[in-house]
């Protein structure tokens, strides 16, 4: 079923390989086309499932599998939708295996939050198996951790938080087996997608298969590392559009950008203009409030932002205000250049590592030239902090967020540049339970009150590399006495939280706050490390 559905997809996506020297790149064969998904094989069916809600989260369709052929179900389904009594939740639950739905937390509570954590990785992974043939899930070579709750599958830019933890539990074969998960999955399709479903394989998330590489080198050294060269280059060249030279005219591509005056930097991208599989109900009546001629880049708007990983956030809102408004192609975002800063500068170390320098030279000017156009387009000099810019407007979109700490994480700050994006974080975001994630107050879930481990890790990782240990301190001491906190009173750990009442549960998004959670953990078990080591606790 479903042979050919990512030549379906051609129109909104290119499967991009790696590159070949400097001056080449050649496609890859098209991959996946085997893999079933819901919304092509199954048409009104999906639709309806997923406009009604009948299964209660819009996930859960996607993720179940068909316990007929296709052909059977459908003709099933035109019989008896006539029929009076017709119930569209039973009719789903007679022709498909729903997923598994347990909370993760299914083991006693240990006193001690830490050593708990260290145990209740077992709990978080997912072993190799051979999956059914109508089943979503993409089959990946070796074990994995998955965030927890409702999520059931490797997840990006997850993996990466999870593994600052799984290294400082001595996971090593499970760290090592995610890299070459990622590995696996460029090599398949050009790229990581956001997880390993097949309707993710319209979009990725922020690259973080560079830092992860790092994460394993500063612990076993380059000489382990330099394995994944092909793949790291493979992965850039998805982000530059396959362009090995930056082209010498104005480009509006998928994720790159070029000006006339020949600068360029990278975006987010919404490959398809339909609403998301599993979120095909929500979004379809959120485009009901624009007009018809507006909704596909509407929901191409949606996709990048879910591609951003932060869907969704006053980042991406015109108005600041409303997802009615989202307009995330529009947006430079500070965030992905800066990840991209760091995979050239990985790139300019394994190959001056591997001496194979004519690459290192290449990688060299990519990084230097980034760091300019990060200054240049991304700096506010008046507030002396990084924003989001607007390509199309040509001005800072005003949005001020945590991802301004994105260049503190990479290093391709200035010391001086740095210090005043801490004094900022410190009078602004800042707040008892550490960092908030934004300023506007939206009700999203990527925006005030709400922090993110993440966030959390990342701008820690900023301040320290810049000498901000004692604000590094207070944010780990307070993100992790809050984490205690909801442990000790719930035996959970939470997917987000709310750091500025830290009474209150986290809120907003689309679904209700998980428990389990990779990254959460991960960044929790690294505090703790951290801590230890700059001799705080």
């Amino acid at each position: 079923m479903a042979r050919n559905w990512i030549r379906n997809l051609a129109k909104g996506t290119v499967l991009l390989a790696g590159l070949m020297g400097i001056n080449g790149y050649a496609a890859v064969s098209e991959k996946g086309d085997d893999l079933y998904q819901a919304e092509l094989v199954f048409g009104d069916l999906f639709k309806q499932v997923q406009i009604e809600k009948v299964m209660g989260d819009y996930k859960t369709f996607v993720d179940a599998i068909p316990l007929y052929p296709a052909e059977k179900i459908l003709a099933d389904y035109q019989a008896e939708k006539s029929a009076g009594n017709f119930n569209l939740k039973q009719f789903v639950l007679k022709n498909f295996k729903l997923p598994l739905t347990s909370t993760i937390q299914t083991v006693e509570k240990l006193p001690n939050m830490q050593q708990h954590l260290r145990q209740h990785w077992p709990k978080l992974v997912r072993h190799p198996q051979k999956t059914e043939t109508n089943s979503s899930l993409i089959q990946l070579p070796n074990p994995y951790v998955v965030p927890g709750g409702r999520f059931r599958e490797m997840f990006y830019w997850d993996s990466y938080f999870s593994i600052v933890g799984l290294i400082e539990s001595d996971q090593q074969g499970l760290t090592k087996g995610i890299l070459d998960n990622f590995a696996y999955l460029i090599d398949q399709f050009g790229y990581v997608p956001n997880g390993n479903r097949s309707y993710f394989l319209s979009r990725s998330q922020p690259p973080f298969f560079a830092a992860t590489v790092l994460s394993y080198a500063d612990k076993f050294g380059l000489d382990a590392v330099v394995q994944y060269i092909p793949q790291l280059e493979k992965e850039y060249l998805f982000w530059m559009d396959g362009h090995s030279e930056i082209p010498k005219q104005a480009v509006e591509g998928k994720h790159l950008i070029v000006l006339e005056n020949g600068d360029y930097f990278n975006r987010y991208y919404g490959a398809l203009e339909t609403p998301r599989a599993e979120a095909y109900g929500k979004e379809y009546k959120w485009a009901l409030q624009r007009t018809k001629a507006e909704r596909p880049q509407y929901h191409r708007d949606l996709r990048a932002a879910c591609e951003s990983g932060w869907d969704f956030s006053s980042r991406w809102f015109a108005d600041g205000k409303s997802k009615k408004t989202t307009h995330t192609m529009d947006v430079i975002p500070v965030d992905l250049n800066s990840l991209l800063y760091q995979l050239e500068s990985v790139l300019v170390q394994l190959t001056q590592h591997t001496n194979q320098q004519n690459k290192a030279q290449f990688y060299t000017q990519r990084l230097n030239k980034r760091k300019q156009l990060i200054d240049k387009y991304h700096f506010d000099g008046q507030k002396g902090i990084y924003q989001d810019y607007n390509y199309k407007l040509k001005q800072f979109t005003g949005r001020e967020s945590l991802a301004m700490m994105y260049p503190l994480f990479v290093g391709a700050s200035s010391k001086q540049t740095a210090a005043s994006v801490a004094k900022y974080i410190n009078q602004h975001f800042l707040h008892a339970g550490g960092l908030v994630t934004t300023l506007t107050q939206t009700g999203e879930q990527w925006d005030y009150p709400n922090g993110w481990a993440p966030l959390q890790y990342l701008s820690v990782k900023g301040l320290l590399r810049y000498q901000q240990n004692e604000l590094a301190t207070t944010v780990m001491q307070r993100w992790l006495a809050l984490n205690e906190k909801v442990y000790q009173q719930d035996g959970k750990m939470m997917e987000k939280y709310n750091v500025v009442d830290i009474n209150l549960a986290a809120g907003g998004g689309e679904y209700p706050n998980q428990d389990g959670f990779g990254w959460t953990n991960g960044v929790a078990i690294a505090f703790d490390e951290m801590l230890q080591h700059l001799s705080i606790r």
